[in-house]
């Protein structure tokens, strides 16, 4: 029993990491904000007031952890089949442009069939984008982390190209200063919002996929084949899985996912595509973010529900902060940035104590069949 209870209390403080990495972070951003002349109070009280101080805070947390929460669907997928997706960014970018070209482009269909059609499309433009560095992992043993990274690269150089040429609004080339944007979408063709906040379908949609991707992971035998290779690939092998399909599988699972926030940000958020010459001014940095958000909630679908609302209302919150305190805005990306550091740190933490854990719980019976072999039979003889 005592072994239990000590089992239990490390797997709680396993599961608190997180928390107690965010408030490290918040603590030193307080001595940061100190040397600033900032009460640390007043700025975290505007921080939570623009994240949760009235219905309209509130939609614009749950707007911007959207994304998050999609590309941190993907990252799950990804990591539980041992592999790193770091191209969220260049996914959701790929997985944009084959929405709004199909937004733009309409066949003869209701409203509701081109936005689930365009949807789709996201969906497998970030599959497709996702797939590429895995099947480079899985067959030819590339570095999923540089090509996803190169990946990014490839699909803003995309979108820089159409966005300029092919695919910029018509009314952009009357004037000088050609802003690098597609036409909007028409009305009809635009997620339901929950007027007058901007919150749109896309949340239900998130949550949604989330319960899909728990039920996918630890329901169904794809998902066991996914986490078997994850957690041993040799002997997943020796079992009869087909590794190098499961790892493909993974980073296009989660590419796909990417390509759907994409989707989503076009047509429940921006109803067009705008770029200012980076992923960034599209993405908002939600492909890295959701990376974080899904570390913060445990690598689990469910948990990363409320992580990625917890990052949303960071960065809604961080908006406010700076205006109503007036702290310049690098604190502001110091701050978030103490977040994520702490928060990966914990994570690191967490999974050395997970194998130290281990360790002991395989060695404890070795070091008893030792004990056994050396007793003697006077000590068999005692003992019985």
């Amino acid at each position: 029993m005592p072994g239990l209870s000590k089992t239990r209390l490390s797997q709680l403080l396993d599961a608190a990491l997180p928390v107690f990495a965010v408030a490290a972070a918040l603590a030193v951003g307080a001595v940061m904000l100190l040397f600033l002349g900032v009460s640390p109070l007043e700025a975290y009280g505007a921080l939570w007031d623009g994240a949760f101080g009235n219905a309209n805070a509130l939609a614009e947390t749950l707007v911007k952890a959207t994304p998050l929460l999609l590309v941190g669907l993907g990252i799950c997928i990804a990591f539980r089949g041992d592999v790193i997706n770091i191209g969220g960014e260049g996914q959701m970018v790929v997985g944009a442009i084959l929405a709004i070209l199909l937004g733009l482009n309409p066949p003869e269909w209701p409203g509701w069939m081109v936005i689930t059609a365009a949807l789709l499309a996201g969906f497998l433009g970030g599959a497709i984008w996702g797939a590429i560095p895995g099947f480079l992992k899985a067959y030819f043993g590339v570095n999923e982390i540089l090509s996803t990274i190169m990946m990014n690269a490839i699909a803003v150089q995309l979108m820089n190209f159409l966005l300029r040429g092919p695919m910029i609004d018509p009314a952009q080339l009357e004037v000088a200063s050609k802003i690098p944007q597609t036409a909007r979408l028409a009305d009809v063709f635009r997620l339901p919002r929950l007027v007058p906040t901007r919150l749109h379908l896309g949340a239900a949609i998130a949550v949604v996929l989330a319960v899909l991707v728990y039920i996918l992971l630890w329901r169904t035998t794809m998902g066991y084949r996914i986490r078997a290779v994850g957690q041993n690939p040799h002997a997943s092998r020796y079992a009869g899985i087909n590794v190098k399909k499961n790892v493909v599988l993974a980073l296009l699972l989660s590419g796909a996912f990417a390509g759907l926030a994409g989707a989503i940000q076009i047509y429940g958020v921006n109803y067009r595509m705008i770029t200012d010459g980076s992923a960034t001014g599209f993405t908002g940095s939600a492909g890295f973010n959701g990376i974080v958000a899904a570390l913060f909630g445990q690598l689990h679908p469910l948990g990363t529900i409320p992580a990625s609302v917890f990052f949303g209302a960071l960065l809604v919150g961080a908006n406010k902060m700076q205006r109503m305190v007036q702290v310049p805005s690098a604190l502001i990306t110091a701050l978030n940035g103490l977040v994520v550091v702490f928060v990966v740190s914990s994570e690191v933490w967490r999974r050395r104590r997970q194998r130290r854990r281990l360790s002991a719980a395989v060695s404890a019976p070795e070091a008893a069949d030792a004990r056994e072999t050396q007793a003697t039979p006077m000590d068999r003889e005692t003992s019985s």
